[in-house]
């Protein structure tokens, strides 16, 4: 599995692919990128699960049959063996409902095949940097779904942590909320980026949170930010 030289800092990404050929193909492409590294390839959920738990890879570039919830099942089992693994579905499935359901088994991205690589090596980099690769209608969809499971038991712990946020935390979770990096909340605050940072250091703390898509998924579930809406057209071309 020898491609250009990696960088040394290269993201490492496993290949869960049922077909021969075309992971040979996705893994020559991407490994034209100096800043991805391939370290492995399976073809079925057995040896996914082998591979992860070996070589703990950055991110898992999955395309599985995604027509049951059996095969959705092995997202979780394989962030359980790699637990700093991130989970790309790529696939040609279009079922809004079904990349709902993958997302909320663990996937924190969706790659259409229909899409260009350059698309795939974009999500692997955004994906590996801690944010999602999703469709604000497939955002909207899960912050319902997690809304109806949310359990009361876990409500007194939960506003205890909102609580203990400051009013400029919560404005940096709207504005993170909206799509903004780092740079751009500093500016729209007027405080430097190493300080707007610093923010969102102590949010993923007091929130026990790891990553901006969760902390996304917290605000549009709790109300501190509100999730986007679409209007019918946009919904349409989501979905379709």
């Amino acid at each position: 599995m020898k491609g250009l030289i990696a960088s040394p800092n290269a993201i490492r990404v496993l290949m869960v692919e049922p077909h021969a050929m075309i992971s040979a193909t996705l893994q020559m492409v991407l490994e034209k990128h100096r800043g991805i590294q391939v370290i492995g390839e399976a073809r079925n959920r057995t040896e996914a699960l082998a591979v992860a738990g070996r070589e703990q890879p950055d991110i898992v570039v999955l395309d599985p049959d995604l027509q049951s919830d059996s095969a959705l099942a092995a997202i979780p089992d394989l962030l359980a063996v790699s637990r700093e693994s991130r989970v790309i579905i790529l696939t040609g499935l279009t079922d809004p409902e079904v990349k709902s359901r993958a997302v909320l088994f663990g996937a924190v991205g969706w790659v259409h095949k229909s899409e260009p690589i350059e698309v795939l090596i974009k999500a692997i980099e955004k994906v590996h940097m801690g944010e999602a690769w999703l469709d604000r209608f497939t955002m909207a969809s899960i912050i319902g779904e997690l809304s109806h499971r949310r359990n009361e038991p876990d409500l007194d712990s939960e506003e205890a942590k909102i609580a203990s946020l400051t009013d400029r935390e919560r404005e940096v979770i709207r504005l993170a909320a909206d799509g903004l990096h780092n740079k751009e909340i500093g500016n729209r605050l007027f405080i430097s980026e190493a300080t707007a940072k610093h923010h969102l250091t102590s949010i993923f703390s007091k929130l026990d949170l790891s990553s901006r898509f969760e902390l996304i998924i917290f605000a549009y579930r709790t109300g501190i930010a509100q999730p986007p809406e679409l209007s019918n057209k946009a919904r349409e071309a989501v979905c379709h």
